[in-house]
């Protein structure tokens, strides 16, 4: 394990001087300093953001820092940015490709890429569209159906990966020209089916809660949780008796998280009220992160983009996690899909096909997701669709033409790539890869 400054005074625990033996005579196992932060308060966690720094583990610091530039540029430019009104677009436009881009995040958790996920998002807007408004299928039945037909096609590229041992590139590439056939033939002659009004693809992103009551309670709710988890990790740390937060950073946090979600709810409402896309995303996003976070699967996940030859000596079933992963980014594809259908006005043969894939794979990426596997969190997707939507945004705003949104997204896509292959060498040269 390695040793790092971190303690009271910053001293490094290898250098510290003998260490007193205990009543049988034996030295106490050593302890990495940096398993000590929670102990010393704000102090601690102000040197171990420090030590962060020098060893490359910036997290979403560079993104957090891009959203307030992005922010400051446009609004300075167009007093419009930041209105009620363009906000609240900016909630419902990243439903479709931010739930997409988390379905990315587990595959690039596996240091893998889905090159099919606009052709899968294609064919499913197709199903749902031929069974509901062609043959008049039951709307919910069909929903299911659509987005079913994204797991098991990801359930097919992960066989031919982890199975057949085909590279994950080459079959979803595949997958891509192939299902933009598939696509292209369940949409028929007309190639468009417009969506019906009051279907429920038409209030994924045209429902709005327009009691202001939804919205902040909302809020309190997303306050009460994050509260609540928090003070359930460090009862149970202190069971262990392990180092735990202090009451202090817990109420620190809730703070914060609080003005957050109040200060959204406040905006949303000042316009048309909470949109259901964004309700329904946030909820992609929680159920996302408790399973890679909080679950063995999670953690399988991780270790095997990690090292995948390490994962199955260690008895994961690495064929297994593979698959599942593909399916379920396979089925968040269709699920987003859906989206970008009911924002469009319908299914069409080339829904998902343009800068589709481009601004899902970068979603992933510029919200902090490593391209190379083993590192990343679900909230990337957010994070990294916030930025993309947010420059989109203002420079419609400014009447900007679309090969300069391209441009602008490329050279962030490009940027974050750069400081995540700076940050792992940082880290290689520091020893914490």
């Amino acid at each position: 394990m390695n040793t790092d400054k971190g303690g009271k005074g910053g001293k490094d625990a290898s250098v510290a001087g003998p260490v007193p033996a205990d009543a049988n005579g034996a030295a106490p196992a050593a302890v990495d300093p940096r398993l000590l932060v929670r102990e010393q308060g704000f102090a601690g966690y102000w040197t171990d953001f420090k030590r962060r720094m020098r060893g490359g583990e910036l997290g979403s610091l560079p993104v957090i820092l891009g959203l307030i530039a992005i922010a400051i540029i446009f609004q300075s430019l167009n007093s419009s940015f930041l209105s009620a009104g363009s906000l609240s677009d900016i909630g419902v436009y990243i439903a479709g490709t931010g739930i997409m881009a988390t379905g990315i995040v587990f595959v690039l958790l596996l240091g893998e890429i889905d090159l099919s996920v606009g052709s899968v998002a294609g064919v499913g807007a197709a199903v749902w569209a031929v069974l509901s408004v062609t043959h008049g299928v039951n709307d919910w039945l069909s929903v299911i159906l659509a987005i079913g037909a994204g797991l098991l096609i990801g359930a097919l590229h992960g066989f031919f990966f982890a199975k057949v041992g085909v590279p994950a590139f080459v079959v979803t590439l595949a997958g891509f020209l192939g299902w933009s056939g598939l696509q292209i033939w369940l949409m028929g002659a007309e190639g468009s089916i417009n969506t019906p009004g009051g279907s429920i693809v038409e209030d994924l992103t045209g429902y709005y809660f327009e009691d202001i009551a939804a919205g902040y309670g909302l809020a309190l709710v997303a306050v009460l949780a994050y509260a609540g988890a928090l003070l359930l990790d460090a009862k149970r740390r202190r069971a262990a008796e392990l180092p735990f937060r202090p009451m202090s950073e817990i109420a620190l946090r809730t703070g914060v998280v609080a003005v957050v979600a109040f200060v959204a709810a406040y905006v949303l409402n000042q316009s048309r009220g909470l949109p259901l896309a964004l309700v329904v995303f946030l909820a992609v996003l929680v159920i996302a992160d408790f399973v890679v976070r909080r679950t063995t699967y999670g953690r399988q996940i991780f270790a095997v983009g990690g090292n995948a030859e390490a994962a199955r000596r260690a008895g994961i079933n690495v064929e297994r996690v593979r698959i599942s992963v593909f399916a379920i980014a396979g089925m968040l594809a269709a699920f987003g899909g859906l989206f970008i259908a009911s924002l469009s006005g319908g299914a069409t043969k080339s829904l998902g096909a343009g800068n589709t894939l481009m601004n899902v794979i970068a979603a992933a990426v510029i919200g902090g997701t490593s391209l190379f596997g083993g590192r990343g969190k679900i909230w990337s997707a957010l994070l990294g669709i916030l930025v993309i939507q947010s420059i989109q945004q203002g420079l419609n705003l400014l009447g900007m033409a679309s090969e300069i949104q391209y441009m602008i997204t490329g050279a962030v896509l490009l940027a974050a790539v750069v400081i995540d292959s700076l940050s792992r060498r940082t880290q290689k040269t520091a020893g914490r890869t």
